[in-house]
């Protein structure tokens, strides 16, 4: 049975930069959610970068500027849902930093509250864990540093994934270990980066999964690009593309 909000609801969007020029299929298929679930979306076409890459490279004045930005493209006072946690944990625990003591603390502190990642969405705002989903295949999670440790995440990715018809969820060794991204980490540190990635995929190819699932796409770029290097019988997929998937079957 597919669990249905009990009213109809309004949220805006947020769509990281990273999924809007690479992934857009994320995007695209997290209103194609909401929107079965009667959800009414709002995308505000002027939203850009949260500032999450300049802040983590030290750049903060500009971080601090796309930031306020942010702020005032989010200011309807709508819930907030992304497909991000590590966006989202960047306006949740980072903009306190930015914007200590501001004029723009009250406009903050509503964000803050507002804003919520998907899969914490359906399963603990929305009591969703059913959307109808069927995926035909063997995969395996990847517990993002940034959905875990930073956001919060715990049992909501596989509570969705154990709804999904014909979907077997298998689980890797150290599923919780980083997968060597980091944002600019990787481009910093490429060497550690690739045997971070390497010790991640080995893992995942140990449960003989089809697909890696994670929240992260920029988790998943990183290890699609090593197992594209090495031609590796695995994939990488978005929990939002499964929890789309299968529809109409």
């Amino acid at each position: 049975m597919i669990l249905r909000p009990i009213k109809i609801m309004e949220v805006d969007i947020f769509i990281p930069c990273f999924i809007d020029q690479l992934f857009p299929n994320v995007g695209f298929n997290m209103v194609k959610i909401l929107q079965k679930l009667e959800v009414e979306v709002h995308y505000n076409k002027k939203q850009t970068c949260c500032g999450q890459m300049a802040f983590n490279s030290g750049y903060w004045d500009e971080a601090e500027n796309l930031g306020e930005k942010f702020i005032k493209d989010f200011s309807s006072g709508r819930l907030i849902v992304g497909p991000s946690a590590s966006c989202i944990s960047m306006v949740k625990n980072y903009y306190p930093l930015l914007f200590h003591n501001s004029s723009k603390h009250n406009e903050l502190k509503n964000i803050r509250s507002n804003i919520i990642e998907i899969s914490d969405f359906l399963v603990n705002y929305m009591n969703v864990t059913n959307i109808g989903a069927a995926f035909n295949h063997k995969v395996t999670v990847h517990d993002s540093c940034a959905g875990k440790r930073e956001y919060g995440l715990t049992t909501e990715v596989r509570s969705l994934l154990s709804n999904v018809r014909d979907c077997e969820v298998v689980e890797m060794e150290d599923s919780d270990e980083c997968c060597g991204f980091g944002g600019t980490f990787s481009v910093k540190n490429e060497a550690i980066s690739t045997a971070m990635a390497e010790q991640k995929v080995q893992h995942a190819l140990n449960t003989q999964a089809e697909y890696i699932v994670a929240t992260e796409s920029s988790c998943l770029l990183h290890q699609q690009a090593y197992i594209n290097k090495f031609n590796l019988p695995i994939k990488t997929i978005h929990i939002v593309d499964i929890l789309a998937s299968g529809w109409d079957l």
